[in-house]
């Protein structure tokens, strides 16, 4: 899926992270969702990589990276940790500063990552997401309905770690399955990862810390940002699937005002929640013209 990429895995303070790289140029780092790897960029990643230096990671806990224990408060699986282990990952591959894109859990942690180290991020590219601050504070029918994992994988151990892995296949494929497309969208080899990695109860019970966290120490943090009226300083594009829960139940450009100062671009892709499954052209065309923009 990524020819002519490099597979390291590089240890941080506080995870070995799997790592490809590939190209030439500007850096950028490209961070997938739940429950995704890597290989969620494989339809497009090549291609960025004509012009850039692409870094595409499998966060803490998933794919094959290591999976910490989570401890108490789940920290180990904050916003703030994974985004520490992507920040040195570019600094162990000789970058200091670098441009980022990321995907749902990967779009939280870019957020996470631009308020903490805004020295290190130049471009964020936030894909098909509402911040869960926002959204903990603005809670609807409708987003309760299409994000019920939120509150069923926060149950305390080993409740929905039990449930998730009596069958991970089904449970994974049902998922992902949102809407009339199905799975049609998916690449088959990239699809086979994602079952394999959720097979693993490691990754099952580090993805259930991982929103444990959210609900817990990260919001605490966004609490914290957002009475202080901190904000992402650095250019924002922000992309969002027309037919997906944040473009039905949502107005992103709008909510994202209160947590970004400098939006640039804006726009709903004809698809759903997968972005760079369901419109890769679309969606590395908007990544490719933000990324190269003056």
């Amino acid at each position: 899926m990524f020819k002519h990429f490099t597979r390291r895995e590089i240890a941080t303070s506080g995870a070995r992270i799997v790592t490809v790289c590939g190209g030439s140029g500007p850096p950028l780092l490209l961070m997938h969702g739940n429950p995704f790897t890597h290989a969620s960029w494989h339809k497009f990643a090549p291609q960025l990589a004509e012009e850039f230096t692409v870094v595409c990671t499998d966060l803490r806990g998933y794919g094959d990276s290591e999976k910490p224990p989570g401890g108490d408060d789940h920290g180990a699986y904050s916003f703030r940790a994974m985004a520490q282990d992507q920040v040195e990952v570019m600094a162990a591959l000789g970058f200091d500063r670098f441009m980022a894109a990321g995907h749902d859990r990967g779009a939280r942690v870019l957020h996470r990552m631009a308020l903490d180290h805004p020295d290190k991020v130049a471009r964020a590219a936030i894909l098909d997401i509402i911040p869960q601050h926002h959204l903990f504070n603005h809670m609807t029918r409708e987003w309760g309905k299409a994000s019920y994992h939120w509150f069923f994988m926060i149950q305390p151990f080993d409740l929905p770690e039990r449930l998730m892995g009596a069958d991970p296949d089904y449970f994974i494929t049902r998922k992902l399955a949102k809407t009339e497309k199905g799975l049609s969208f998916f690449g088959e080899e990239a699809l086979a990862e994602y079952m394999r990695c959720f097979r693993n109860p490691a990754t099952i019970h580090a993805m259930c810390e991982d929103y444990r966290a959210t609900f817990g120490v990260d919001f605490d943090m966004d609490t914290a940002d957002f009475a202080a009226g901190r904000k992402i300083e650095c250019p924002v594009l922000l992309l969002w699937g027309a037919a997906g829960a944040v473009g039905r139940n949502h107005k992103p450009a709008e909510v994202w005002r209160d947590y970004a100062s400098d939006i640039r671009g804006a726009a709903a892709l004809p698809c759903g929640h997968y972005l760079s499954e369901e419109a890769p052209e679309e969606t590395c065309r908007e990544l490719r013209a933000f990324f190269l923009a003056p």
